[in-house]
């Protein structure tokens, strides 16, 4: 009889794994700790409003999370929020110990506290905990153990349980509620009725009501199952999960799709479930959670999940393309290998090979539902995976494997094998092991290690071939890439290269060879190089120059349509030619949720198909939908969720809520334009996005209207400071966008600095009277100044024209002085030439008085008066040359422009001198002595003497006149 129980026992074990197993791809969990939101550890329920942001019931308040920033507002009383509910309008309605009400933003779009409590009866006004809010038709209802309060129209009604309300909830068009004593209830006509079923519901401690189909509800109960309840009917739903659910608390339950349904246990994490019953999904501590009691559960607009547990809170990226799938979920080991082979996944890990069977209705393999096992035989590194000629081998620490169903088959065992390369001609393979090439024949059924080749011991991790059957390329991680020439046989290897620094190269280190588009390619810590067959040498690769520039490439690999999948810089990315963009016939697309995910230095790509691309982790392998992951749809938004002024201590002058009309808007509204003094001129802004799966995707760029000219670079900042700003209207606009490259539309925020008061337009208009007034002063004072400028100026002039008539007038006496001393110099030559001809005349008259004397005196002495006969005509020339008026003419002519035309003043003057008289009157003029006169003139001094008595006479001068200076007078 034992043996009966325990075989039944081992029969229903199998039953429900059987039943019970999960699909293999998980989705991604993020862990938010209390430490995070800063507030108390227990979440107990969560909601989400028109706008994405999220709210959730905690013991310190209501907690609100936008994205990037978490903000808690306490009830006036410090109570514990347990429920939630958001209407219509936007106001979120909460509950604690003695006191309801809602939060709803203020004008600013801060988030107010308003109480309801008034409403209440008196003696209903003390209650206990608030553990369940539901809005129903334009009602609220609050549930309490005690009392369900109705609120509607500004009144509240209660109403009692006879044993306790322990549950409200809403399903489809109906309001239920469950009393300890009666059972199920649902809410019509403004009262409670009971819910009349075959089975007894009182006992069955209904702790969740969700639409199942048409008029049909499904029932979680805390310890009993599921149950079906439709009409009067009340049927016991048998599920995979029962022996869990008669084990566990359920604690609350919500359907998040058309056949899924997600139930949150107390002591087993998150159970998803379809509607025939069998599990679907299970989220546990095993699979991420931070614990495993689940008190609230959200199914947010972009179908992910939240969860609030006792310790935290959790973020199930439940609508995911990039899914993580565990070979061994106890033990999660570095998964760098990868293959779908007979309708089965392997996956080689760092401590063996695992092997699942595949659903073929599953396009999307992360979905098939299954229990890896490990595949014999298999324990240690697995390297590699390759099917080839219809076989599975595996490279392996223990040397090169063949997959045999659910075993291997040792093909070496000398040494590690790293990769395999197929010969397109030959059924032959090629392994690179840890020292070297060794050949492998296959004989159709069968895989035989040949012959080792010795000519190049080196450990050799990258295999690649190009188009001639008998070279094989190869790289070492610190000695470069080997191009490798094999004998007709390949057997032997004829020769090889060794490519380095030396041939093109940036480096020997970290380069891996690959056969891609043709090109054989070196993946290096500087960018793509290509061989160059002409060169026979390595060269930056043009084509991929503009993808990876000098990035370190650590891995490439083509999928089936040409796309190249690589790791570049931990980073996972795809050159998509279906996406032509930016003039380039490709798009590269990054993946931020892979970012620093892969396997440093050993990164690898299973491009299957483009719904199942595997990548591998240090922690199990990454399944990405790639047709998925580009065809999302989820609309991009953006949040400005606060804005704070900012002087000697910030002023919060917009909460995150754009208000209408006293409603929650989209945009701003006029009203809520805030005109802030100019002491109040720099700003803080924060923003987000409340596409909580996208995060590491999410890139954001502002603009300040009327301060910046253009949008900011993309950027992961959330936050922004303006410091300073000059009065005006501005307008700050921010937007994000994903690495897809779509943009949402920005969201503004429109506000005033005014003036100071000396900016004013009154201010303003006074300085202008200040200026004028200050213009007619200056005016008056420049006239003034201008007056006594010219006053000094004609002083000056006076001054400077009295200067300038003494520099005249010594100019001119200058001049004067310089004619007088031509003149006196003229007049001096002149002289000087009068004195040479008055010299020579009195010296000829001498000269011809000493001939004729001497000629008298010859005479006499000889004593011949006969010769004084022929003399005559002698003394006759003498007598006519001294008469002769040609020298006195010249003399004249002279002389007057000596002394100021003496002569001809004198003749005009006196008519009455004549001839000898003005010549005995201009050498009277000269100063010459009567002796010089008397020769001069031919006669004796005594004749001198009676011709100057004569001259006076005919002058009339008196006596005691000097004739000379009477001479020296008349000219001047």
């Amino acid at each position: 009889m034992k043996k009966i129980i325990l075989l039944i026992i081992i029969c229903h074990a199998l039953v429900f794994m059987a039943t019970a197993q999960t699909t293999i791809g998980i989705p991604a969990i993020k862990n938010y700790t209390h430490t995070d939101y800063n507030a108390s550890t227990e979440v107990w329920d969560v909601k989400q409003d028109r706008n994405g942001i999220l709210y959730f019931a905690n013991n310190d308040g209501l907690l609100t999370f936008d994205g990037s920033y978490w903000k808690i507002y306490p009830l006036p009383n410090k109570g514990t929020i347990k429920a939630l509910a958001i209407d219509p309008e936007g106001k979120i309605f909460v509950g604690g110990q003695d006191e309801i009400g809602y939060f709803f933003p203020d004008a600013n779009g801060i988030l107010k506290y308003h109480s309801i409590k008034h409403l209440m009866p008196q003696k209903a006004r003390q209650f206990a905990d608030i553990w369940s809010i539901v809005l129903f038709k334009n009602e609220v209802f609050f549930r309490t153990i005690e009392c369900v309060f109705e609120y509607n129209n500004n009144e509240i009604k209660t109403f009692d349980a006879p044993g306790g309300w322990r549950l409200l909830s809403k399903a489809g068009s109906q309001l239920f509620a469950e009393d300890k004593d009666e059972g199920l209830v649902f809410f019509k006509d403004h009262q409670w009725q009971l819910c009349h079923a075959q089975l007894p519901t009182a006992s069955l401690h209904i702790t969740g009501v969700m639409d199942y189909n048409r008029d049909t509800v499904l029932l979680t109960t805390l310890k009993q199952g599921l149950f079906l309840f439709t009409g009067s009917t009340l049927i016991k739903k048998p599920t995979a999960i029962d022996p869990i659910l008669q084990n566990d608390l359920v604690n609350c339950a919500k359907k998040i799709g058309d056949d899924r349904y997600a139930i949150g246990t107390k002591a087993r994490g998150l159970i998803i479930i379809d509607g025939k019953g069998n599990v679907v999904e299970r989220f546990s501590n095993n699979e991420g959670l931070q614990n495993n009691n689940v008190l609230g559960l959200l199914l947010d607009r972009d179908k992910n999940l939240w969860l609030g547990l006792e310790s935290g809170i959790d973020f199930i990226n439940y609508n995911t393309s990039v899914k993580r799938i565990y070979a061994n979920k106890d033990n999660q080991l570095k998964s760098n290998a990868v293959s779908v082979f007979n309708n089965k996944l392997f996956i080689g890990t760092s401590n063996g090979l695992y092997s699942v069977p595949l659903d073929a209705r599953q396009t999307d393999i992360s979905n098939t539902k299954g229990v890896f096992t490990e595949v014999e035989n298999t324990k240690g590194q697995v390297w590699s995976l390759r099917e080839i000629n219809h076989n599975l081998l595996v490279g392996h620490e223990d040397g090169a494997l063949v997959v045999d169903n659910n075993r291997v088959k040792q093909i070496t065992n000398r040494e590690g094998a790293w990769r395999f390369v197929p010969i397109p001609s030959s059924p032959d393979i090629i392994a690179g092991t840890y020292t070297g090439l060794q050949l492998i024949k296959n004989n159709g059924n069968d895989f035989k290690a040949d012959v080792k080749m010795d000519a190049l011991y080196e450990s050799l991790p990258t295999l690649a071939k190009d188009n001639d059957d008998h070279v094989i390329w190869a790289s070492h991680s610190y000695r470069g890439v080997y191009k490798i020439q094999l004998s007709a046989d390949r057997r032997k290897i004829i020769r090889y290269t060794q490519y380095t620094d030396r041939n093109g190269l940036p480096s020997v280190l970290n380069n891996h060879v690959y056969f891609i588009r043709g090109k054989i390619l070196a993946a290096t810590e500087k960018g793509v190089y290509e061989y160059n067959v002409h060169q026979n040498r390595f060269e930056p690769s043009p084509f991929y120059k503009p993808v990876f520039d000098n990035s370190y490439v650590e891995y490439l690999t083509a999928d089936s349509t040409g796309n190249i999948w690589f790791i570049s810089d931990q980073r996972v990315g795809v050159v998509d030619f279906s996406k032509p963009s930016g003039g380039k016939p490709y798009t590269v697309i990054y993946f931020p949720e892979l970012a620093g995910q892969t396997v440093k230095g050993a990164g690898y790509i299973y491009p299957y198909n483009k719904e199942n691309i595997f990548i591998g982790s240090n922690n199990g392998v990454f399944h990405l939908n790639y047709r998925q992951y580009v065809q999302s749809e989820t609309k991009l938004n953006v949040l400005l969720t606060t804005v704070k002024a900012i002087a000697e201590k910030d002023s919060l002058i917009f909460g995150g809520y754009f208000m209408k009309d006293n409603d929650v808007a989209g945009v701003q509204g006029k009203k809520q334009i805030v005109t802030l003094s100019n002491h109040w001129n720099s700003f803080h802004f924060e923003y987000s996005s409340t596409l909580f799966a996208q995060k590491s995707n999410e890139e954001f760029s502002y603009k300040l209207e009327g301060f910046d000219n253009e949008w900011s670079k993309w950027s992961v900042k959330t936050e922004k400071d303006y410091t300073n700003l000059p009065y005006g209207r501005y307008t700050f606009s921010v937007r994000v966008r994903n690495n897809l490259g779509n943009a949402s539309a920005p969201v503004s925020y429109t506000f005033v600095v005014d003036p100071a008061w000396y900016q004013t337009i009154w201010a303003y208009l006074f300085y202008l009277l200040l200026v004028i007034c200050a213009i007619y002063l200056a005016m008056k004072e420049q006239q003034k100044r201008f007056d006594l400028h010219q006053q000094k100026h004609e002083e000056e002039q006076r001054r400077l024209s009295y200067l300038h008539s003494l520099e005249l007038d010594r100019n001119e006496k200058e001049i004067m002085a310089l004619k007088n001393n031509n003149l006196e110099s003229e007049l001096n030559y002149k002289n000087k030439e009068l004195a040479t001809i008055t010299m020579h005349l009195v010296e000829r008259g001498r000269i011809l008085l000493n001939i004729r004397e001497e000629l008298v005196a010859a005479i006499k002495k000889v004593n011949m008066p006969d010769l004084t006969h022929e003399f005559r005509n002698v003394f006759k020339l003498v007598t006519d040359t001294e008469k002769k008026d040609d020298d006195w003419n010249h003399f004249a002519i002279y002389f007057d422009q000596v002394h100021n035309n003496f002569l001809s003043i004198m003749k005009t003057r006196f008519p009455g001198l004549s001839p000898t008289d003005l010549k005995l009157c201009a050498y009277l003029r000269l100063n010459l002595t009567s002796k010089e006169i008397a020769q001069l003139m031919n006669i004796s001094l005594k004749g001198v003497e009676i011709s100057r008595y004569r001259v006076r006479k005919k002058l009339g001068l008196a006596t005691e006149v000097n004739l000379y200076a009477f001479l020296i007078d008349i000219t001047k």
